[in-house]
């Protein structure tokens, strides 16, 4: 699948940006006519489903018998639910077994073309390419908290990055993930994607793909499997987000609390990784950063999504609209499936932060474009950690 939602460059005195077909989800014309990937009926003492999210459920007319038996797969636009609000996720127990992992992932669409008017003086010349470079196994004793992000849209299981970040409700016991709003909502054409979890450290040990058919689940997932809870993006995202023409991109961010899917040991997902990333909303300006660090599972070729990869580069900067905030730039081969995967910089504390996640790159795949976190990045942030402060 791709997860970046690539653009090409067109040549024009305004230097026009040209996207085409978005990584994640149908288009408004195919959105309810293909099913999700097949999935066997899931036995009734495998999913959970919370009181309050039952409610929710058939406040939609949904029934839970037939949730369980499937009726998930259905994404009839009367059915796909779009407002914050709406968001449900019960967990249904090994939905996401090693196979269902491997596979996450979709055929390239044909390409859609549409440009949009340029840079308005602020966007920097293109980026050289930087080449994407293999994270050294352990995953976990180099990036600890990075990981992937998987759910089901219309047309099958699909993957993205996400990155562990610190709640400041939850000091050293964060439950909290940071990655794409197109990870986890299809924007103003559709609504929320399900069956939404993160896997810290997939393929920790960096496994050969041969060798990934047979991996047990401990292996390719080894701090377990946690599922979102309630997940948070910009309205901007909802409203705008779109598979063509980069609408939405500076506000392309979302926020993940998460659970575990089994239970665990009554950790929280920080203290099972050992670390969690603090979050800049007040990063200095790119004239006065030195480097950014983008970390992602590539799956598009000519990488294959099982392998974690980073780019380091100094950020420079793209303006899609002048009156949206402008997007941090840098040169990177790393495609799609590494979206939503985090920027890391020193942060205005002189300290590794993160301060940006992966949203759109071109079809090229020369260099990677990230949200400027500002207030609307942190008034979602925020919110989810002001939901879960008291529990």
């Amino acid at each position: 699948m791709r997860s970046i939602r690539p653009l090409l460059m067109a040549a024009s005195a305004v230097a026009a940006l040209t996207l085409t077909a978005t990584a994640c989800g149908p288009t408004e014309e195919n959105a309810g006519d293909k099913p999700s990937a097949p999935t066997s009926l899931i036995p009734a003492d495998k999913i959970k489903i919370p009181e309050d999210l039952k409610e929710r459920l058939k406040e939609h007319g949904i029934d839970l018998d037939k949730w369980r038996d499937g009726e998930w797969k259905n994404w009839d636009r009367d059915k796909w639910l779009r407002e914050a609000k709406d968001f449900v996720n019960p967990i249904i127990e090994d939905l996401w077994d090693p196979d269902r992992m491997r596979d996450a992932e979709r055929p390239d669409k044909p390409v859609e073309e549409e440009d949009i008017s340029g840079d308005e003086g602020v966007t920097d010349p293109t980026p050289a390419a930087v080449k994407a470079k293999a994270v050294a196994p352990k995953y976990h004793g180099n990036a600890a908290e990075a990981g992937k992000v998987f759910f089901d849209g219309p047309e099958g299981s699909m993957v993205c990055s996400a990155t562990v970040v610190q709640d400041p409700a939850h000091p050293g016991k964060s439950n909290m993930v940071w990655t794409a709003g197109h990870c986890v909502h299809k924007g103003q054409k559709g609504g929320w994607y399900r069956n939404i979890a993160f896997v810290p450290s997939y393929n920790d040990s960096a496994l050969p793909t041969s060798d990934l058919e047979k991996a047990t689940r401990e292996q390719i997932a080894p701090y377990g499997v946690w599922w979102a809870d309630w997940v948070k993006t910009s309205d901007q995202w909802i409203a705008e987000g779109a598979s063509t023409g980069g609408a939405g991109a500076p506000y392309d961010f979302a926020v993940i609390q998460v659970t575990p899917e089994k239970g665990g040991s009554g950790k929280s997902l920080e203290e099972t990784v050992g670390s969690a990333l603090p979050v800049d909303f007040n990063a200095p300006a790119v004239p006065k950063i030195a480097s950014m660090t983008a970390t992602g599972y590539p799956a598009a070729p000519p990488f294959d999504g099982q392998k974690m990869f980073q780019c380091q580069d100094k950020p420079g900067r793209l303006s899609l609209k002048a009156e949206q905030p402008t997007m941090y730039r840098i040169g990177c081969t790393m495609t799609g499936g590494s979206s939503g995967g985090g920027w890391v910089a020193q942060g205005s504390d002189g300290k590794p932060a993160l301060v940006s996640n992966t949203s759109i790159g071109p079809a090229t795949a020369g260099w990677l474009a990230g949200p400027r976190l500002g207030p609307e990045a942190k008034a979602i942030f925020d919110e989810v950690s002001k939901k879960y402060a008291g529990q």
